[in-house]
């Protein structure tokens, strides 16, 4: 696809503060040896798999992709970063990206993130949200556009109509969508009914999906991340919402610590008084990256020439779409037509 088509394709798809947490680790089945065993296997699985996505053009398709978003959005110039090591390291690039930037240069070493299995899904998924591509409604915070793209580490083949499910916290530390003394104000039912910051994309041909959002802000305990629920053969009700089908992934993903701290200082994240968990201190950056194949954090650049003017997000996640976590994935509430419903039997000490 031309770049002109991808810019139009584009544009046509287009509260309080957070109390402490209970920190319990949510159990699952993997054994940290058995997730070191998938991780390690995986990569080396799609590794295997490079020679045949680049004839294919699927690396070259992304890099078009992503320059045709930066384009899009941006606003005055640009930063990037490329992911060496997966925590202790400044990402940061003085890189200028243009849709003629060469895929050698903006994507110097294909970059593919194999999570580990059944992650952790936090107390506060909420089943039937809306399948969207804006999902920030009028969220105040720096803009985030995202682009994600799946790869069958069992086919090396992009993985079309999986349903990439999306949800954060905003500024402040709140999740829409739940009522818990978890997060904010617990007696304020009127946010079962909110849908901020959650949503839907089905995954194209090459496997890429992605969403118009808010960056993500903080609380107690936890770094800075973003949840993801993998759907695969799932059926579209009439209400625009997702039945059926199985999970083959559910995991977290992060962002680099100075990018938090540059988001951190503008408003209205700098209104909260928690303390912020960096990536070397959460549990599940550390589950997450204790193989080194492992790197769970977006390669991002700036849209213009401070964070204020939004960020573009993009990763690749190698899947295996055989697995199947349905029973992990517990749920706080369904949204429905008359409104948010809490469920009671959800597990309300799992990690956010």
């Amino acid at each position: 696809m031309q770049i002109l088509q991808l810019k139009q394709a584009i544009a046509l798809s287009l509260a309080g503060l957070a109390i402490a947490h209970p920190g319990a680790h949510e159990p699952n089945s993997f054994t940290d040896v058995s997730k070191r065993a998938f991780l390690h296997n995986a990569q080396r699985s799609l590794s295997q798999c490079a020679g045949q996505l680049k004839r294919s053009g699927v690396h070259e398709r992304a890099a078009s992709r992503r320059a045709a978003l930066y384009e899009t959005y941006k606003k005055r110039s640009l930063g990037l970063r490329s992911t060496e090591q997966v925590v202790n390291t400044s990402h940061h690039s003085s890189l200028q990206v243009t849709p003629n930037t060469p895929e050698s240069e903006l994507f110097p070493k294909d970059p593919v993130c194999i999570l580990a299995p059944e992650g952790e899904v936090g107390p506060f998924w909420v089943k039937g949200e809306l399948i969207r591509h804006d999902v920030s409604d009028g969220e105040p915070g720096v803009p985030l556009i995202l682009d994600g793209q799946f790869i069958d580490i069992n086919t090396c083949e992009p993985i079309q109509d999986l349903y990439w499910d999306v949800w954060n916290c905003n500024a402040t530390g709140i999740y829409s969508g739940v009522q818990s003394s978890m997060n904010g104000n617990g007696n304020d039912s009127s946010n079962l009914d909110k849908t901020f910051l959650r949503g839907l994309q089905k995954t194209d041909s090459d496997g890429v999906a992605g969403f118009k959002t808010v960056f993500p802000g903080h609380y107690s305990g936890r770094a800075t991340h973003i949840h993801v629920i993998a759907h695969v053969g799932a059926q579209v009700l009439a209400n625009n919402t997702l039945s059926g089908g199985h999970i083959p992934h559910i995991g977290q993903l992060f962002f680099d610590q100075d990018l938090i701290s540059q988001v951190e200082a503008t408003y209205p994240y700098n209104t909260s008084t928690v303390a912020i968990t960096e990536n070397a201190d959460d549990h599940v950056v550390q589950v997450e990256t204790a193989d080194s194949n492992s790197d769970p954090f977006f390669e991002y650049a700036l849209l213009g020439d401070t964070v204020a003017d939004g960020i573009l997000g993009w990763i690749t996640l190698g899947i295996n779409v055989t697995a199947s976590h349905d029973t992990s994935a517990t749920y706080a509430a369904t949204l429905t037509s008359s409104g948010g419903v809490s469920n009671d039997d959800s597990s309300s000490g799992a990690e956010m």
